[in-house]
Formats: structure tokens, sequence, C-alpha cells
């Protein structure tokens, strides 16, 4: 008898092809004391386990293809480095020294440490690359468990398969992508995991947050995988399964007509021209943004300027980050966010108290403006970049127009500073806001009158308004951008910016899911910021759009009063393309 399995969608796509289920003995590790003569000996092979974990990463990033999106070897990258971060090289050695303990134990001591520092950040992303941490120590503690430095060569070809597995790590997800696997699925995870962010990268169809999906899918028996809707299909008839299989072509036949899109315009069959900028953090995604022909930087994350050093950035190594960011971009507009990080992290080697709920407590612009040296230090770097070519200035969550006040109190002053020191900058650069609290979505006509630009950050918007964490695997089924209350927020923002004459933006995740996009036109969004692994994808479906019907039908979803009548009009919209 058919069934499906309902899962969280990450990686849009439709797969089909035999499960291959992976199930891996949980790692236990119990504390255990050695002899005082056998500590350096466990020290020797803690680091023997490390170099082992360094040469199946290095062997692991060999095989990506040279025109693989940058983030693809960047989670590796991330990995190696903290192969050699002193948190894995230098404090589990120590603990051994201490505690006279075997090296296994030492690692969960520090995972243990680590895991809790991640888990209580309040942004949703970072917060999330805790399982960096989980990835990259069980490597080495399984390495230190079968005693040996294996190659990365164990995994077995997956050609044609449908991989089903509690979780998958980066190098896993790499690995199995060269072994010709077709489609992921994972009991863990959410829209943010790294299952999720390489499925769409590679463009392998993916399901996360099937939980119990070992024990109903049984290998070698075929099922269909639906990316876009988070569905597994199983016991389908012949009939269906050739369904499908159409399906999957007509999605092929799509994704290759998008390469051709890359110097088109976005523009909608009405003639409605619409912004596609890119949202980037690291050197690398320029590269990217540049490939798929993004008007501009919508999004510039900086906060990993910030991690993983002893002390904050100074303003001149800032600045030079920002201006080289500016010139790589040759005349295209570059939105640098200041920085959004909170209270649980250590800036300039001082910590700071963790509040009971970090992501109600002291973060982006607030902690900002507590930290104001730091924050002035940004402030002056983004200043002078903007004499190199058009800088915008973005501020994160404010939720009040009396933190707006003081941050534009504060630029006033660094203005003020530099033209007293001879010190070149655009006196006109943009400033705006990023609209991700619920009371600023409510008082964006507020906020409006003092800004260039708004940009709605649609992550945090969602998860505040519901109040649910996406990336809580109990309760990330709730997550919903078509809630009414989100929708209304969305749309207050949108006519504030309208009535005030100045552009508002979407920077979230909603911007680049091509299932909302023709909902977004509808309700009058013309500037989207997005991965740029997904502009192309969101471009074909701006250039298949029609205002006009697209407005039509946004407005009887927004007066729609139950989910499955919202779901039912996403549909409709969505029907001429199946994108």
């Amino acid at each position: 008898m058919a069934f499906a399995l309902r899962g969280i969608s990450t990686s849009n796509g439709i797969a089909v092809g035999r499960v291959h289920v992976i199930d891996r003995a949980r790692i236990e590790v119990i504390e255990r004391e050695i002899p005082a003569r056998r500590v350096k000996d466990e020290i020797a092979r803690l680091r023997r386990a490390l170099r082992g974990a360094r040469a199946e990463l290095r062997a692991i990033k060999r095989r990506i293809p040279a025109d693989a999106p940058s983030d693809v070897a960047g989670f590796l990258d991330a990995h190696l480095l903290m192969l050699d971060d002193a948190s894995l090289t230098k404090a589990p050695v120590a603990c051994i020294r201490e505690r006279r303990c075997s090296a296994e134990w030492a690692l969960k001591i520090q995972r243990d440490a680590l895991v809790e520092v991640f888990g209580a950040m309040e942004d949703e992303y970072l917060r999330a690359r805790k399982d960096d941490v989980d990835h990259v120590i069980n490597r080495v503690q399984r390495i230190l468990l079968r005693g040996e430095e294996a190659a990365a060569d164990e995994a077995p070809r997956l050609t044609e398969r449908v991989v089903v597995a509690d979780d998958l790590t980066p190098g896993d997800t790499v690995l199995m992508h060269h072994q010709g696997v077709v489609a992921l699925v994972t009991e863990f995870g959410g829209p943010n995991s790294h299952t999720a962010i390489l499925a769409r990268s590679l463009g392998i169809p993916a399901v996360v947050g099937l939980r119990a999906a070992r024990s109903y899918l049984r290998d070698d028996e075929i099922v269909v995988i639906d990316g876009r809707e988070g569905v597994v299909l199983g016991d389908l008839d012949e009939g269906l399964l050739e369904h499908y299989r159409a399906r999957q072509r007509e999605l092929k036949r799509r994704r290759a007509a998008r390469r051709e899109l890359r110097l088109a315009a976005a523009k909608t069959v009405d003639g409605h021209a619409v912004s596609l900028q890119a949202n980037v953090e690291l050197p690398a995604d320029i590269s990217a943004a540049n490939r798929v022909g993004a008007t501009g930087i919508g999004l510039y994350r900086t906060e990993f300027l910030f991690m993983n050093r002893e002390g904050a950035p100074g303003e001149r190594e800032q600045c030079r980050n920002y201006t080289s960011l500016v010139r790589r971009l040759k005349g295209a507009p570059v939105t640098i966010r200041t920085l959004d990080i909170g209270a649980d992290k250590q800036i300039d080697g001082a910590a700071t108290r963790i509040g009971m709920n970090p992501a109600l407590g002291l973060r982006a612009v607030r902690f900002c403006l507590r930290e104001q040296g730091l924050f002035r230090a940004q402030l002056r770097a983004i200043l002078r970049a903007s004499a190199h070519g058009p800088v915008r200035l973005m501020i994160p969550m404010l939720s009040n127009v009396q933190e707006l006040h003081q941050v534009l109190g504060l630029l006033e002053d660094c203005r003020v500073e530099l033209r007293s020191e001879g010190v070149a900058f655009d006196e006109k650069m943009p400033v705006g806001a990023m609209i991700e609290v619920p009371a600023a979505a409510v008082c964006a006509d507020l906020f409006a009158r003092y800004l260039d630009f708004l940009s709605i950050g649609t992550n945090d918007l969602i998860q505040y308004t519901i109040a649910i964490d996406r990336i809580d695997d109990e309760v990330n089924y709730l997550y919903d951008p078509l809630n009414p209350a989100v929708l209304r927020l969305i749309q207050t923002t949108i006519r504030a910016g309208r009535k005030a004459g100045i552009p508002v933006a979407m920077c979230g995740e909603m911007a680049g899911d091509p299932r909302y996009t023709r909902l977004l036109l509808g309700m009058g969004l013309r500037e989207f910021s997005v991965h740029p692994n997904a502009l192309l994808e969101i471009k074909q479906v701006v250039n298949e759009s029609e205002i006009g019907r697209s407005e039509g039908v946004a407005g009887r979803l927004m007066r729609s009063i139950k989910a499955s009548t919202r779901a039912a009009l996403i549909d409709e919209l969505n029907g001429a393309t199946g994108s």
C-alpha cells in the first residue's frame, strides 16, 4: 500500500531511487582514568587522530568539482580550521594531563563545553553551527575508537540511491554527491542544518527532520523524494512512478534553462522590474554572486570577522575587508549589516553575561549600543569604505525608534570625526534597518521616517512572531511563513516603505524560496536578496510571473483563515511552472 512520510522541505527537486540506510552505531564514551606513565602516549594518540581527521577531510575536499558552489568547500574548510584550533589541539591535551583521562573522554568534555556555548547563541545560523563541533569531534572519536588513520574511501557506490540517515556531516554529503546519490533523507536537522545547506548548493533533493525514517524505510525499496514538499513516497505503482519521473525530467529542463538567465534582466511578464541581489558572508561568496548575475549585495554579514579570534578586529582591518568587497563588486551596491552578535560571545577578550534567554537578551544593536567603542570602530570602517563605491549601512534587530536615534547619533559623531581628520567617505551613504522584530514591523512607518530603506529579515520575524525556534527539532514543524500574523507584518512593512517613498527589500530565507516569490510580488515586494544558489531560480519565476494575477491571488490568500486554503492558493499561484 502506498505511503507518504512528511519531513521538512529543504532542497527542491524530485528524485526516484532505491533506499540505502546508514545506521551508524552511536559513539559511547565512558570516563576512563589512565596511569601517569601513559599520559604522554595518550596525548600522542590524540594528536595522531587529529592528523587522521585532517587527512580525511583533505581527501574529501580534493573530490569537490572546481565549479562547485563556494559553500561546499567552505564547510570543509571550517572543519579543517577547527581541527587546528586551540580548543581541540590544546584544551583536550591539558585535560589529559590534569585529569589523567583518556583522549576520548577529554574530547567529550571539550565537546560538551563548546556545544553549550554555541547552543546559547541567539542567532539561529550561528547556533546551528554547534553541529560543526559535533561532526568534527565525532570524526576524531571514530578514528580513536578504530585505532587507525583511515582514508576517506570507505563509502560504497551510491548511484541512483536515496541515502537515509540520522544526520550527515558536510564530509558525508560531499562524498555521497561524488558517489552518485540522488537524494538525502535525515531524521534530524532543519532548514539551516549542514545537510540542508549543502543539498541546496549541490542540487540534491533532500528531506530533513523526518523522525524515525530509518525505521519506516527499508534497504533497496524504491521511493520518491519530493524535496519541495518535504515528502517521501513509497510503494507506488508504475504509473505513479512514471508521473514523478516525468516531473523530474521537467525540473531538469527548467534548471538547464536557468543557466541562460544570468545576464537577463529580472522583469515580470507585464513589465515590472525586480531587483535580485545576493546574501554573502565570506569573500568566496562574492564570486558566486557574480556568477549568477546578482545586481548587488543586499546583505553582507560581518559576524565572521569577529569570530574565532582573541580580540575584535580594529577599524583598519574592517575597513580593508569592506573596501576589498566594494572594489570586487565594480560599482554594484553593497549593503553592510552592522554586527549581529550577542552577549554569548567574547568580544575583545571580555566575556559578557549570557541571559536566561539569549534570543531575547543583549544582542545585535543592543549589544553594539552598550559596547560603543567596538561599534564606533565598525561605523567608521563602513563610512570609510563608502568612499570606494556604493555602500549602504543596515542596522539589525531594532525594536524601537529610540535605539535608531542612538545609532544615528553615533553615526553622525563618526562623520564629524572623519571630516575633521580629512578622511573621505560618502556623505549621502544610505542608512536602513532590518525589520525582524514584530514591534519594528508594526511601527515600520515610524522607522521609515528616518531611514533610506528597509529590509525584512523573515528568519527572525517568523520565529519571534510564532514563538518557535526553527532549529529545535521538537517544534520546527510549526515554522510557517504563511501564518496570517507573519503575512500581515510583511504587508505592513511594505506599505510603510511605499508611503514613505523608500525601497523595501527582503533578505530572509522566504525571499529565496520560489514557492513564495509570486505571493511576495503580489504583496508589492520588488527587491529580493537571496543566497547566490537560489538567485537564478527566483529570477526564472519572476520572469514568468504577472503582477496583476499575483496581486489578485495574494489578496485572497491574505483574507483566508484556513491553512489548507492558503496552501491551495500558493499552489494556484505556482501552478503555471511547478518550479
